[in-house]
C-alpha cells in the first residue's frame, strides 16, 4: 500500500513539475534578454534548449553521484542499449525538445502542453507499425479520440491573438513525433535491462546537450549568446527551470518503478492540464472550456491506448 501510495504521488508530481517547467520555458522565452535583439529572438529556442538540457544532465549527475550511480552510467554507454539509448535522445532532445519549446513561443504553454500530451498514444501507434505489438479496438478507439482531440484544437483556434499559429500547432506535433520515437527506440533497446531509467535519462541528456554543444550552437552561431546567457540572470531560471524538469522524470520513472507504466503514464500527461492551471495562476492567460475539454479528451484517449 506504501508503495502504490508512493507511485500515485510520484505520477502526479511528474505530472505538475512537467506543467511548471512548460510555463516557466515560456518566461523564459519572452523574457527580455531572449527579445532584446533580432538575433535574439532567432536563436532563443536554440540556446533555451541547450541550456536546458545542459543543467538537466548535470543535475542528474549530481543525482547519480549522491545515488551511486556514475559508474553505472559509463558502463552503460557501452552496451547495446546504452547506445539504442544515444539515437533516441536525438529524438528527445535536439529534435523533440527543440519543437517543445518553438511551439511554446508561438502558441503559448497551454496549447502546447495539450497538443504534445498525445505522444504516449503516438508512441503506441509506432510500436503497432515498427515493432509489430497488436492494438486492441479500445486502443483504436483512444488514438481517434484524442487525434480528433488535437485536431479540432488546431483546426479551429480560438480566438486568441497568437501569430503563426499553424506553425505553432505544426511544431508540437513534431515534438509529438519525436517524442512518441524516442519512447519506442528507448523500449526496444532496453529489452535486455542493461540500463536503468536514471540512468538512461542521464544518457539522454548528456548525448542532447553534446550535440547542440557540438554541433547545432556553433553552426548557427550561437556561441557568443549562450555565453552571455550563462553569465546573465536569466541563466538562473534556466537552472531552475532545468531542475523543475528533471525532477518531473525522477518523479515519472519512480511511479513507472512503484506502480507500472500504464498508471505512470496516466497520471504523467496530466501535465497539459497543470500546464493551463500554471499558466492562467502565474501569467494570467485566458483559457477557455474548449481547450480544457479538448485536454481532458487527450488524457483519456491517451490512458486508453497506453492501457492496451
Amino acid at each position: 500500500m506504501v508503495n502504490k501510495n508512493k507511485g500515485l504521488f510520484s505520477g502526479v508530481m511528474s505530472g505538475a513539475l512537467w506543467g511548471l517547467d512548460t510555463v516557466l520555458t515560456g518566461i523564459i522565452l519572452g523574457s527580455s534578454f531572449f527579445i532584446g535583439t533580432k538575433k535574439a529572438i532567432l536563436l532563443a529556442p536554440f540556446v533555451s534548449v541547450f541550456l536546458h538540457d545542459t543543467f538537466s544532465s548535470l543535475w542528474m549527475f549530481l543525482y547519480m553521484i549522491i545515488t551511486r550511480q556514475a559508474k553505472q552510467v559509463v558502463n552503460a554507454l557501452k552496451t547495446r542499449s546504452g547506445k539504442y539509448i544515444c539515437l533516441a535522445a536525438l529524438f528527445g532532445g535536439p529534435i523533440g525538445m527543440y519543437a517543445y519549446l518553438l511551439a511554446i513561443k508561438y502558441i503559448g504553454a497551454g496549447y502546447t502542453a495539450s497538443i504534445s500530451a498525445i505522444y504516449p498514444a503516438a508512441g503506441a501507434f509506432w510500436s503497432y507499425i515498427f515493432l509489430k505489438e497488436k492494438l486492441s479496438k479500445r486502443a483504436f478507439i483512444g488514438l481517434i479520440i484524442s487525434v480528433s482531440s488535437v485536431i479540432i484544437l488546431g483546426y479551429f483556434p480560438d480566438k486568441i491573438e497568437i501569430s503563426n499559429y499553424l506553425l505553432g500547432f505544426f511544431l508540437a506535433l513534431v515534438c509529438v513525433v519525436g517524442w512518441s520515437l524516442e519512447s519506442v527506440i528507448c523500449a526496444y533497446g532496453m529489452k535486455e535491462d542493461e540500463v536503468s531509467p536514471t540512468q538512461a535519462l542521464q544518457i539522454r541528456q548528456l548525448v542532447s546537450t553534446i550535440f547542440y554543444g557540438v554541433i547545432i550552437i556553433p553552426v548557427i552561431g550561437g556561441i557568443g549568446l549562450s555565453s552571455e546567457a550563462v553569465t546573465s540572470n536569466i541563466s538562473i531560471l534556466i537552472g531552475f527551470t532545468a531542475l523543475v524538469g528533471t525532477a518531473s522524470y525522477i518523479f515519472y520513472y519512480t511511479a513507472i518503478d512503484s506502480i507500472g507504466p500504464v498508471k505512470a503514464t496516466g497520471l504523467n500527461i496530466t501535465y497539459c492540464i497543470w500546464a493551463i492551471l500554471f499558466d492562467t495562476v502565474i501569467l494570467r492567460s485566458n483559457i477557455t472550456l474548449k481547450l480544457i475539454l479538448c485536454s481532458i479528451f487527450i488524457i483519456i484517449g491517451s490512458i486508453m491506448v497506453s492501457k492496451n
